[in-house]
């Protein structure tokens, strides 16, 4: 279960609004204020998405896993900033590369990420309730974080942190923490080694091949 919170959070952030079709549960806790087009709105109507598509489309999603990567694929990008999460990921090995170099990564990374995870995402139970617990705006209001609570039936709550942060005049998501856990420190942290030992090409290679994948486990 902690596996599949996790995948809804990524998601949250990666995927665009679609129509919905079926009412997820979705709310602020008492006296949080949640403004349209704020980063609470998108993480509240990104969440509510995906449970309304998984409702909606579940028997399908479930005979072709295809068309659940198409979903993911076919919104990936627009709520999520991934060049400069993977800028954070490449850390010191990011410097000097061009920008072509780093959004190639960046999209093999993501792509690795959700081939693990995103079948994940079928086993969720859509009576799910996500909260905003807070919106808060740090370094002076260049990046907002965006407390959310994931509660699940017959378990306890699950915290999660969202980081946006302005990309041109719409708040993009760049990061997920999940009960602490940062996904930029992690995949930092897990790619060390392979960006010590090759490139960046050479690692964007790998991770579309399958050689090397990405994992929040």
């Amino acid at each position: 279960m902690k596996k599949n919170i996790f995948t809804l959070a990524l998601s949250a952030a990666l995927l665009a609004a679609t129509p919905m079709v079926v009412q997820a549960q979705a709310k602020a806790a008492a006296g949080t204020k949640v403004v349209a087009g704020s980063p609470s709105a998108i993480v509240l109507n990104s969440s509510t998405n995906i449970l309304n598509t998984l409702e909606a489309r579940r028997g399908e999603f479930t005979k072709n896993r295809a068309s659940l990567q198409s979903f993911i694929n076919s919104n990936f990008g627009i709520l999520f900033d991934k060049d400069y999460s993977a800028r954070l990921v490449l850390g010191k090995y990011g410097r000097g590369a061009s920008n072509a170099e780093v959004s190639a990564f960046g999209d093999a990374l993501m792509g690795s990420l959700m081939r693990r995870y995103g079948s994940a995402l079928l086993d969720f139970n859509t009576k799910l309730q996500v909260r905003i617990l807070s919106e808060k705006a740090v370094k002076d209001g260049q990046i907002v974080a965006v407390n959310a609570q994931y509660l699940r039936q017959g378990g306890a709550p699950v915290n999660v942190i969202y980081l946006f942060r302005k990309n041109g005049s719409q708040w993009k998501a760049f990061d997920v923490s999940f009960e602490g856990v940062s996904m930029v420190q992690t995949f930092r942290d897990q790619f060390a080694g392979p960006l010590q030992r090759k490139s960046i090409p050479a690692v964007t290679a790998d991770l579309r091949a399958g050689k090397i994948s990405a994992s929040a486990d």
